[in-house]
């Protein structure tokens, strides 16, 4: 994959003024922070910069081999997602910490008897609730659960390069795979699966 002019800048401009923030670097090319979201992403998941929150970007120096770029930018979520762990929204909040750490995810996907999402919930939402509830026995997770519209979905012919954008641009762990419908559940994919496929092939490419 061949680096686009502005991408080359911002690479400049980190090596010469590291660390610093996508702000001042968005000040030296007089363009908005949000115009450089996706050069941002993509020059720090391909590893030639590195980001660290409050402290800013940094240059890290690995050059992207161009087969590699072409079938990391080419892979579809589809490729990569798994099956989601779901309940039903009268799920109690006691039942639902049970079958995350028995499953170990990070996140639960509530849905209706046809498998349309109606929330999630993460392990900071039940670790609070199970704190602040009084009685987590018998309360349901629809009492606590980020309800749709308000969830962040991703469709599974994407590319693993948008679907790490949207996990980095709305700072969530986790986004559910649905239908066309925009609300069918049909998977799951994680930061931590995109950046294991990043470091696999990368690691395939150089033996």
């Amino acid at each position: 994959m061949e680096l686009s002019a502005r991408q080359k800048q911002i690479i400049q401009i980190v090596q010469n003024d590291q660390p610093i923030s996508g702000t001042k670097i968005a000040g030296q090319l007089n363009l908005s922070r949000a115009t450089l979201r996706n050069d941002l992403a993509i020059l720090t998941m391909t590893g030639i910069l590195d980001a660290r929150p409050k402290v800013g970007y940094f240059y890290v120096g690995q050059e992207v081999a161009p087969l590699l770029a072409d079938h990391l930018y080419q892979a579809t979520v589809d490729q990569l997602m798994i099956p989601p762990l779901l309940i039903q929204q009268a799920t109690t909040i006691d039942e639902a910490v049970t079958q995350l750490f028995m499953h170990d995810v990070g996140s639960l996907y509530v849905v209706d008897q046809q498998q349309k999402l109606l929330g999630v919930l993460s392990r900071k939402d039940l670790l609070r609730a199970t704190i602040n509830a009084t009685n987590t026995s018998t309360t349901p997770v629809a009492m606590i659960m980020t309800r749709m519209p308000n969830i962040v979905t991703m469709t599974e012919h994407k590319t693993i390069l948008q679907a790490g954008q949207r996990l980095i641009a709305h700072q969530v762990d986790s986004l559910p795979i649905v239908e066309p419908d925009g609300v069918t559940v049909i998977g799951k994919i994680t930061k931590s699966i995109i950046m294991r496929y990043f470091i696999e092939e990368g690691l395939h490419i150089q033996n």
